[in-house]
Formats: C-alpha cells, structure tokens, sequence
C-alpha cells in the first residue's frame, strides 16, 4: 500500500498553490477570464522601465504596450490591470493623445480611440508608488527589499500565481504573451548592478549617480518570470555546446560568493542541459541565452534568468523530497527550474487551472534526470518517494476563468502520474519523442491543458483521457485489487476506488518476463506461471505506477 510520511512533506511543492479560493468574486473574474476588454488586443512586445528606491520602498516607471486589434468590432475600452497599493499616473496612446481611465481595485479601464483591425498601436502606462512587498518568497508575490550577508541593498520581484501587476502595469493573464519579446530597464545606485532576462542590450550613466541598464529577450515571455535583480553582483560566463550550437551561459551571483559560484554551478548546469536536451530536445532560448543569478530566496523559472538561492549544496536546502537519498547527489534548484525553461516557459498554461501543464513535467524532470544519469531503478525509487508528498486535499485542476489554483499535488501527484502513463506506454523512445514533440509543436505557445492530453494519447497510440480525469480532477488512489486462483494458475484483476471508464493500462516487467494488462472496473483473468508470478508482486508494480495494490481472498462484486 501506498504510505503517506508527513515529514516528508516538501515545503517547496506544497506551499505555493495551496491557496485556493473556496468563494470567488467579481475581481476573480476580472483577473482570471478574457473580458471582452482584453479579447479585442493582442499583446506584442513589453518595453518596461522602473527606478526602485531602496530607503523609501518605492517603485515607479512605465511599460510601454505594443499590441495590435484582433477583432473588427470590439469596446473602445482596454483592460490593464495594475494591483494596490501601485497606481497609474498617466497613459499616452500612440505618443500623443492622454487617455483617460478609471480604476476598479486591480483593474484599469482605458477608454481608446476607435482603431482598426490588424492596425498596431501603443500605449505608455505611467505608474508609481510603494508596492507589496512579499512576506515569504517566492510562495508570495511581490518586491523583495532585503539586504545581503555584508548589509548592503538587494532587491528582486517574484510573482508567479499573484500575478506581475504586483509590480508593473500589464495584461496580466497567462494567455496572452509578448509576441515579439520584451525588454525591462532598471534605472539603480551606480554601486549596485542590476539584471534580468535575455541579453543586455544598454548601459547608461546619468549625471545623478545612477545607472539605467537594459536587458531584452528576442522570444516571447511569460508576464510573471519578466524579473529585476539588483544587488552587488559579479559576472562570470561560458560556452556551451548543446543540441542546437552554442548556447551561452551566464552566471550573476554577488560577489562573495564568485569563488564558490565558479566551482560549483557550471558542473550542475551541464549536467542539466545534458539531460533535458536528451529528453526534451533544444533547450527553448537558444537567442536569449541562459543564466543563474543568486537570490535570498529559494528559487523561481524565470525565464532565461533562473533565480537561485540553493545555497550551493545538493538537495532542496539540505533537504530530499523523496527520502531516498538520491535528492541529495544534486542541486535541486538548477534541475527542477531551469526543467521550467521547457514546461511552463516554453509551453505555458492559459490558465493557472492547468498549471499542472507546468508543475507536473517539470516535477517529472527530477525522476527524468535522475534515469539518464543513474538508470530506471532508481529513477522508480525517487518517483515512489516523491509520494510522501501528496495530500489528495483537492483536485489538482482548479475552476477555469477565475485566476485559481488547484492542489499543489500538482508537483508530486503530477509527476507520479507522468510516470505510470511512461510505464503504461513501456517504450522510452517513443516516450522520449513525445516528450520533445510537445517542446517542438507548443514552442513558444500557449496551450490548454488538454491539448497536452490529446497530443500524448494521440503519439501513444492510446486514448488516456480517463486516467488524467482520474488524476488530475479527483482525490482518489485508484486500487488495484488482485486475487489469486492457484488451482488454476490464474490471476484476476480489477480497479477499484476509481472513475468509471479508468483504464490505465500495466506493463509488468521482470528480469527477463513481462506481461500487459488493461484493467478495469470490471473483474478480469490471465493465466500465469510459476516464472512470472512474482510481476504481480504488490510493491513491484506500486514503484511503477501510482496505485494501491491490494490481494483480497475472494471475488467480490
């Protein structure tokens, strides 16, 4: 039977989206849905400035929106969200013309001029003020101002699930990313540096003391992984050859930790792009490079521009999720959110309700990593430890519209799934192709969480609609029950404790034996040998897919 050890428990899978909302409102709406105000643009590029002040706690700047009208009929009245206590101060359309807009909590509404479709135009979204500041990054959003082991100011951004208005002015919904990229100019102190994603691409010093400096990235983004660091940092760089060429690498760290930074992260990142590459295909960014910057806190996937507070050890802080001991022969960190680069940067949800489309592969990249470097019996033995981790409180898919987020069972409950569907197809290869057709067919997309349904079943060559409905919407383990007719050298089999229509197929594997099964709600039979007997072995098949086996004496109804 499956065991659930409560200390075992990962703060980090389990703390960031186990804040559902169990009564929703207007403002859920507002944020979670495309309103007929947003539905008539189309994001396609993000030009944000901003000059954090670190003594007064206090933000302001513009992002200049670039979109283009997607529909011929549409309101004269554009949505930009911006969330309390930051206001807008003031918006130019196309350079010229001052709009006005009136504001509704986190909402803005923009009254515009009439425009046609296809045309492309502009608006330059003022706002400052003293912005939320997180309490606990990154499992809540907001401007972190702290300062660094020497006492000196440090300050990021993390907003995954509260949304990037907590800190600029945006379309805040995951739907609708940057066409043509985005660039963010951070205007700081001339002793500090300050980074973000992509490439650099402008320095500027100012007669004031300060330092404008600009990074952009070619591709587009997600709104929440676009990311300030600003600190006392240092630089150091590398080449790596990869499956598509030289990918260049980066490292920001502060400077006392350049020493250490030196020999220890670029062993892990290769290690990483070795192993996604292989299973994933091209890591997504080739033209905006990749980089590690150290934070306070533990760790975010924004893109190109991984956040990394680790510690430089191996493990979650000292810590391994699966109680095995195989989490702690490398840096969680690095794996598990540059693994984002391809599931949640690369493929994102359109909704947060599907952020299992993020959370659960990149949870699996753990099991992943560890089969390329150490084999599949190990790789059983994390994926099973994982399970200490699950609560099955809630479903794992949240109500779609409403900016809601389901189990944080997404990470480990997500990735045992991922791994029952992979023993349940039993051929890596294809296995592997549907893992890296999914990064070549979403590239750069935005999807529904069933159309990564429908693609693998479909490159499966079976329908597994039932078993991600059995997953991912209920809170049930499904039951494997087995009974055992000795006289007559069979075995009879069902599911239990299950959906009606569950069907995960089982491949039982052995030595040198190996049998396949489809059962069901219904009791079935097949003859077995006293060489093949032991595939039916309970704890065998628990390592290889997330049920609970059980042997009953008889047959019952």
């Amino acid at each position: 039977m499956i065991k659930t050890n409560f200390l075992l428990i990962f703060a980090y899978f389990l703390t960031f989206y186990t804040q559902a909302q169990q009564q929703f409102t207007k403002a859920d709406s507002l944020r979670g849905s495309i309103t007929p105000e947003r539905a008539w643009w189309d994001v396609m590029r993000y030009d944000i400035s901003v000059t954090p002040d670190f003594d007064k706690k206090f933000t302001s700047g513009f992002n200049t929106i670039t979109y283009k009208v997607v529909q011929e009929e549409h309101p004269n009245v554009m949505q930009i969200d911006l969330q309390q206590p930051l206001k807008i101060d003031s918006i130019i359309y196309d350079g010229t013309k001052a709009l006005k807009f009136t504001r509704n909590d986190a909402v803005f509404l923009v009254q515009t001029p009439a425009q046609k479709m296809g045309s492309e135009h502009e608006v330059k979204v003022y706002f400052s003020g003293n912005p939320h500041e997180a309490v606990r990054a990154p499992w809540d959003g907001g401007w972190t101002f702290t300062k660094d082991r020497q006492g000196r100011p440090w300050m990021t951004v993390t907003c995954q699930g509260i949304g990037a208005s907590i800190w600029y002015p945006n379309k805040d919904h995951q739907s609708d990313e940057p066409d043509r990229g985005a660039s963010l100019t951070m205007r700081v102190p001339k002793e500090l540096m300050a980074v973000a994603n992509g490439r650099m691409l402008d320095k500027t010093d100012h007669k004031d003391g300060t330092i404008s400096y600009t990074w952009g990235v070619e591709n587009p983004i997600n709104n929440y992984t676009i990311i300030p660091y600003i600190g006392h940092y240092k630089n150091f760089s590398e080449v790596y050859t990869g499956i598509k060429g030289d990918l260049d690498l980066n490292y920001w760290v502060l400077d006392y930790n350049l020493k250490k930074a030196k020999e220890y992260m670029p062993t892990e990142v290769h290690n990483m792009l070795t192993a996604f590459e292989y299973w994933f295909g091209p890591y997504p960014f080739y033209e905006d490079g990749y980089k590690l910057v150290d934070t306070e806190h533990p760790g975010m996937e924004h893109q190109s521009n991984v956040s990394y507070g680790n510690y430089y050890a191996p493990g979650y802080r000292g810590r391994d999720a699966s109680g095995t001991g195989l989490g702690m022969t490398w840096d969680f960190i690095i794996i598990h959110e540059s693994g984002h680069e391809w599931f949640g940067n690369n493929i994102t949800s359109n909704d947060l309700a599907d952020m299992y489309v993020h959370e659960s592969f990149t949870n699996y990249s753990e099991t992943l990593f560890i089969d390329y470097n150490y084999g599949e019996e190990a790789a059983n033995d994390y994926n099973y430890g994982t399970r200490g981790g699950i609560l099955n409180d809630k479903p794992i898919i949240a109500p779609y519209g409403l900016n809601a987020q389901g189990s944080g069972d997404m990470y480990p409950k997500g990735g045992n799934m991922i791994h029952s569907i992979r023993h349940s197809i039993n051929d890596d290869k294809l296995f592997k192709n549907i893992m890296t057709g999914l990064n070549m067919t979403f590239h750069n997309k935005t999807v529904d969480g069933t159309q990564v349904q429908d693609y693998i079943s479909e490159k499966a060559g079976y329908d597994y609609d039932k078993v991600f409905e059995q997953y991912l919407t209920t809170t049930q383990i499904p039951t494997l029950q087995l009974y055992v007719d000795g006289p007559d050298s069979k075995i009879f089999y069902r599911y239990i404790n299950s959906i009606d229509g569950f069907d995960l197929p089982l491949v039982l594997k052995g030595t040198h034996e190996s049998l396949k099964i489809i059962p069901s709600g219904e009791w079935q039979s097949i003859d077995i040998q006293h060489k093949n007997q032991y595939l039916f072995t309970p704890w065998r098949i628990e390592h290889m897919y997330y049920l609970n086996v059980e042997l009953v004496k008889k047959m019952e109804e």
